[in-house]
This record gives structure tokens, C-alpha cells and sequence, in this order.
């Protein structure tokens, strides 16, 4: 059984589905590789490494599907490339399932298409397969470098013969993976950080790295009922929502950095920071947007560009945060498409018992495998948002 990579066909895109370690790690379950040439490249993995790893190297994206059972990537597949699939192959990727355009064309065409962002995180046996958790914790370190870079002051205190520096002033909203780890790097650089998250059982998570939680008052009631759900499911007064927004404002008008973290997969990205709080901020304060590529957390964002507001605040639209770390999170991609492959086969019935061969064994009463199939058996199975 081979397994296929294609490369990214788009210029901001840097990562690669499988790196080389990856492909001794298929090697060693049964499996043969074959990879578009250069698909690495851009992740520093050039063809001889992958060669060297047991990889064939294939001229084109057309001689990687035809000689796959299993096609790995990044993203969706270019139209394209997708008109040479045939019925019976598999396709696993970043797929973003809800704006997907050609799951009608996977189903037509009997193909079997994974997208890894459906992955039920809950599950423990998911963890090491979950892409967006491993993604998100280097996006959340590297904004914070970026936010550095962009800002004209230095993140510690320091004492010198001049005078004093005082420290940056962070503010984070969203803390999920990536606000986590945006957190606990702020705070190593030296800054004083704030958070803030719609649900209040956050504030245990920013409190441990050293973080301060922008409180929002709540009624005994309400404060039940998000403890009860983990805040999860919990819906917020409009009160509540109103009270939060005015934290926030007076948080955001005072500080150096903002970086937003909030993301919905198959969404727009909420509204966090709008035009009054913008006209608020100090000059040469610097905002890292990291929902620009999917609407945006700030008002006036745009994907992959700096926008510099009419009193000097900078608005960077960091839509594709993992690509400029793209060896590394290739890598932990790379593993969490591994682990997940690995659901997809079993020992292959034969009467040679030294015969190392494999059998896909897909099952879409899995919890796992049901989970991310949005296509198979000539059906789209993602249910509508």
C-alpha cells in the first residue's frame, strides 16, 4: 500500500503532510511512500532526505495520485489535482470541510476524504492525532515573536544608568492552545500579561502561567451554570457579553500588544476588537491577528498585511502563523497524520506469514474514522452548520 504527498500549491504555504521521519515510521508499519518532488523543500526537507528515508520521488502531483491508495496534505487538493483521483482512493488533510467547495467531486468519485479538523478532541485516544491543538501551540509562540519584532520597545523591565524600562503590557484573548502558549512566552520574554476568554473556567489556565484573568463580574446563577459546562456549552447573558466587551476596552486602550487567538473551524472568526477600542490605543501598540486568514478577531485586518491605523496602531493579519515554522510544525503534523493512518489499516489476510502486507480497514462506525470522514461510499457525510 502506497501513500502519497502532494505539495502545497500555494506560496504562503511552507509546511509539508509527511517529513522524512514520518516516512520511516510508515516504512516500518508496511507502507511505501512516494512524494511530489520539492514538496519539502520549502520546509528545509529536500528529495534526498526523503529518498534516503525510503521515498520514490515523483515529477508531478498526477504521478503521486496515480500511484497512491492514501493521499496526504496540507490543505485541499487544487481542483486540478483532485479531477485525477479515482474511487477507492483516500484523502487526509486540512480540508476546512464547511467552505469546501468539492466534496460533491470526492463523492462522485468515490473517494474517501478525511479532514483533521473534525477530529473529536475529547477523546483520549485522539490527543496525538489532533492537528489543530499541535498546530496552534507553535502559532501561539511565534505570534508573540512577531509581536516583538513589530513593536519599537523591549518586552522586560530593565534598570539601567538612563533610567527605568518598564515592561510590555500583553493582552490576550482567546485562550485555547494557542493563547496558552502566547501566555507563557510573553511572560518569559519579561511582559506584564492580561487574558481574557468567554469562558470563565479559563482563568485557572491563565493564573498558572503567571498570567492575570480580566475578571468579568457575574450573577451566582450565571456563574453556575458556565462552572457546570466548563463554559463550553454555556451561552452568556447579553449582560454578561456587555460587561465583558467593556473589560476588554479599557484593557486593550491601555496596552502595548494584543494578540487574538479566536477561531471557529467552518467559521468567521468572532469580532473582538473593533473600530472605538482601535481609536483608543497608544501609538505604535501593536495588535497580531490570528484569525486574519478567516475574517478576522479586528476590525480592519487584512490576511498577510500590516495595517497602520489613522493614531498609529499597527494591525498585523497573521493568517498562516505554522507556515513560517514550517519545519517544525511539518513535523508534528507529519505525526499526527501517522497516528491517524494507523486507524486506517490492518493485517492483510495472506498465507505467507512472513509476508508484510497491510488492508485498509475503514470503518466509519469508529468514533475516530466517523468522526473526520466527510466523504465515502459516494456520499458527503458532513452534516450542515
Amino acid at each position: 500500500m502506497k501513500i502519497g504527498v502532494i505539495s502545497a500549491d500555494i506560496a504562503s504555504e511552507s509546511r509539508v503532510a509527511l517529513t522524512p521521519d514520518a516516512v520511516k515510521k510508515l516504512r516500518k508499519l508496511g507502507f511505501e511512500v512516494v512524494i511530489q518532488s520539492g514538496a519539502g523543500q520549502a520546509a528545509y526537507y529536500g528529495d534526498a532526505l526523503y529518498q534516503a528515508a525510503g521515498a520514490d520521488i515523483a515529477s508531478s502531483s498526477a504521478e503521486v495520485i496515480a500511484q497512491s491508495q492514501i493521499i496526504t496534505t496540507i490543505h485541499d487538493l487544487p481542483a486540478e489535482v483532485a479531477e485525477h483521483l479515482s474511487s477507492g482512493q483516500i484523502v487526509v488533510g486540512m480540508l476546512d470541510p464547511y467552505r469546501n467547495t468539492q466534496l460533491d467531486t470526492y463523492a462522485a468519485k468515490g473517494v474517501t476524504a478525511f479532514a483533521m479538523e473534525l477530529l473529536p478532541r475529547t477523546l483520549s485516544r485522539a490527543q496525538n492525532m489532533d492537528v489543530l491543538s499541535s498546530q496552534a501551540n507553535l502559532a501561539g509562540y511565534k505570534a508573540v515573536l512577531l509581536a516583538a519584532n513589530e513593536y519599537s520597545r523591549p518586552f522586560p523591565m530593565f534598570m539601567t544608568s538612563a533610567g527605568t524600562v518598564k515592561p510590555a503590557k500583553v493582552v490576550i484573548l482567546g485562550v485555547g492552545v494557542a493563547g496558552l502558549q502566547a501566555i507563557a512566552t510573553a511572560k518569559r520574554l519579561g511582559a506584564v500579561v492580561e487574558a481574557s476568554d468567554l469562558r470563565p473556567a479559563a482563568k485557572e489556565q491563565v493564573e498558572s502561567l503567571g498570567g492575570k484573568w480580566l475578571d468579568v463580574p457575574m450573577s451566582d446563577d450565571e456563574a453556575q451554570k458556565a462552572k457546570a459546562t466548563g463554559g463550553y456549552a454555556w451561552t452568556p447573558s447579553e449582560q454578561y457579553i456587555k460587561d465583558q466587551a467593556a473589560v476588554v476596552d479599557k484593557a486593550l486602550s491601555n496596552a502595548d500588544i494584543v494578540i487574538t487567538t479566536a477561531q471557529i473551524p467552518g467559521r468567521q472568526a468572532p469580532r473582538l476588537v473593533h473600530q472605538a477600542t482601535l481609536a483608543k490605543m497608544k501609538a505604535g501598540s501593536v495588535l497580531i491577528d490570528m484569525a486574519a486568514g478567516t475574517g478576522g478577531n479586528v476590525e480592519g485586518s487584512a490576511p498577510n498585511e500590516t495595517v497602520i491605523t489613522d493614531n498609529g496602531v499597527r494591525i498585523v493579519g497573521a493568517a498562516n502563523i505554522p507556515s513560517m515554522l514550517a519545519a517544525q510544525s511539518s513535523d508534528l503534523y507529519a505525526n499526527n497524520l501517522v497516528n491517524f493512518i494507523t486507524t486506517l489499516i490492518a493485517p492483510a489476510a495472506t498465507d505467507d506469514a512472513s509476508a508484510n502486507k497491510l488492508a485498509l480497514n475503514l470503518d466509519m462506525e469508529d468514533e475516530i474514522q466517523g468522526a473526520l470522514a466527510v466523504t465515502h461510499d459516494n456520499q458527503v457525510r458532513l452534516a450542515k452548520r
